[in-house]
């Protein structure tokens, strides 16, 4: 017989209640809504059917700017380049659209490979029509990285805040480089890399742990929760647990993505592999919702 700890049986309901509250989407929590798609394509193209209409029914003008949080990685690549159709077909205009990036390393220069200034402008701003003031990327080659991170924070208060915040996450929960452990409160700030974190973007610098940086600038959990509306994207297998924990399981700082069950508007887009640590009945309530999650990229009619 194992011994029965009261503290563990209520924490176990407690999180089970908690669970129930938000499936139900009452007004004791946040919206939490999952999207499941087929595949990895499908979620690039839902993602960025709803950042089209998200910018087109805000209206954006001279006086009125969009603000959208970006991520960078492998996993929004299919949204970018589906932005980029859909902008040659003139279906969507980022000419008032201002944009803040989640994160960048410190030390490497902007024309780096790796560097989040490159990655961002090689694979979406210049194919776009946005004004090269309104993005904004922090600078991991400041004199003073502190004063760069406080500056970013009032950079987006002065923007009127962001209004749709997308974020990726790695298969330990983490989103941007709020890596396990991290604070759900945090502000934009110098991150230390952890080491599972160095060996896993070895690849990306020729398999080489001397050329890896060691540190990062990244908003905070804090940052990214101030947003109206905040939408994760999950594709593969290898990111099916920290989905689970983010989904089914409580806010844990060691699982920094499930710090969203808590805001008031949260999208998570899927894929079918990405649902596999899901309980079924879990998958089946959320599939079964689709018809009214698939009226959220429903473009208004022209007359």
């Amino acid at each position: 017989m194992y011994p029965i700890h009261l503290a563990e049986v209520f924490d176990y309901f407690l999180s089970m209640l908690n669970n129930f509250i938000r499936f139900l989407g009452n007004d004791t929590g946040g919206n939490m809504r999952l999207i499941i798609l087929d595949t990895s394509q499908s979620v690039g193209k839902w993602a960025a059917k709803y950042v089209v209409k998200r910018i087109n029914d805000f209206q954006p003008g001279p006086n009125k700017y969009f603000v959208l949080g970006l991520p960078t990685g492998s996993t929004p690549l299919g949204m970018y380049r589906e932005l980029i159709e859909f902008h040659k077909q003139g279906k969507v205009s980022f000419q008032f659209v201002k944009t803040f990036n989640m994160d960048e390393y410190v030390g490497l220069p902007r024309d780096h490979a790796e560097s989040y200034h490159y990655f961002m402008w090689h694979n979406f701003f210049k194919h776009i029509d946005i004004e090269p003031k309104n993005v904004h990327i922090l600078d991991g080659n400041a004199a003073d990285l502190v004063a760069e991170c406080n500056q970013f924070e009032q950079q987006i208060k002065e923007a009127g805040g962001v209004e749709l915040f997308i974020g990726g996450i790695g298969p330990d929960g983490h989103i941007a480089f709020n890596e396990p452990g991290s604070s759900l409160v945090s502000r934009t700030r110098v991150k230390t890399l952890a080491q599972d974190t160095l060996e896993a973007n070895a690849r990306f610098f020729d398999n080489d742990m001397s050329k890896v940086p060691k540190q990062a600038l990244t908003v905070g959990v804090g940052t990214v929760m101030d947003s109206n509306e905040v939408m994760i994207l999950i594709t593969g297998a290898h990111k099916a647990f920290a989905l689970y924990k983010a989904i089914e399981e409580g806010v844990n700082h060691m699982w920094t993505v499930s710090a969203f069950q808590q805001h008031a508007n949260t999208l998570m887009i899927c894929d079918e592999d990405a649902t596999l640590e899901l309980r079924v009945k879990t998958v089946k309530y959320f599939k079964s919702l689709m018809d009214v999650h698939s009226k959220l990229i429903e473009q208004q009619k022209t007359t």
